[in-house]
């Protein structure tokens, strides 16, 4: 119980590795509120509630400041505080540079990096003024590499990637520890809707020769959301099966 009676907010938690590291957190004592536009998250918050640790779900836009100020503040008042952040949400995308509209550009960066500066400002703000706690925003192996038709999630998971660099340094004498966990391609449903053939194609860059499970990501989450990750901060933590290595 690593996390017996701490508050988590996990955004896009209704699925893949947002959803294992709800089900890890609760496993670990936490209570965890799933900010989510998928409406399934209302069944899952029941299904995993326990009577030790709650499990909460609040209807979340992650590109609407409004909705994030809201998933912060219900939080605060319902358990009291916010001790840990997982910026979770994000979206895939394929597209060469001359067939994508500015509009699709946008809505990647959106989604996938400036909601990590909307969840992560509005929870440094509440744990500044209740003593500190931990950020983990989820960044990619795209962070750190280039991949053909991926520009738009590998301009926003590389700015992602220096955000927490950046905010970790900025707060960790404020007992905030911001840190990013970086996967490589996982089993999520945005990967296993692929064709098999697409599927084999990742496999083979990864040297470990297959795809992450969600779970196996949830652990690194679960790592440095506690105590055992306590000299941690400004990291960038890679668990990619040693597709960076190469």
């Amino acid at each position: 119980m690593r996390l017996k009676d701490k508050v988590a907010i996990i955004t896009g938690g209704t699925k893949g590795i947002g959803k294992a590291t709800v089900e890890l957190l609760i496993q670990e004592g936490a209570h965890v509120v799933i900010g989510d536009m998928d409406d399934n998250g209302i069944e899952l918050a029941k299904a995993l509630s326990k009577p030790e640790t709650n499990c909460t779900f609040i209807r979340t836009d992650v590109t609407n400041e409004e909705d994030i100020k809201h998933l912060v503040n219900e939080t605060v008042k319902q358990y009291g505080k916010l001790d840990i952040l997982f910026a979770n949400a994000g979206i895939g995308e394929a597209t060469m540079i001359e067939e994508m509209s500015y509009q699709d550009w946008q809505r990647v960066i959106n989604v996938n990096m400036n909601s990590v500066f909307l969840s992560n400002k509005y929870a440094i703000e509440t744990m500044l003024s209740s003593g500190g706690g931990a950020i983990i925003n989820n960044g990619s192996v795209l962070s750190f590499v280039g991949q053909a038709s991926v520009m738009a999630n590998a301009a926003a998971k590389g700015g992602v990637a220096n955000l927490t660099r950046t905010l970790g340094v900025n707060y960790a004498s404020k007992g905030i520890r911001i840190n990013s966990v970086c996967p490589g391609y996982t089993l999520t449903p945005i990967i296993t809707s692929k064709p098999q053939d697409f599927i084999d194609g990742l496999i083979k860059n990864h040297p470990i020769g297959r795809l992450a499970e969600p779970m196996e990501i949830a652990k690194a989450v679960l790592f440095l959301a506690s105590d055992d990750a306590s000299f941690v901060v400004g990291s960038n933590l890679i668990v990619d099966g040693g597709y960076t290595a190469q």
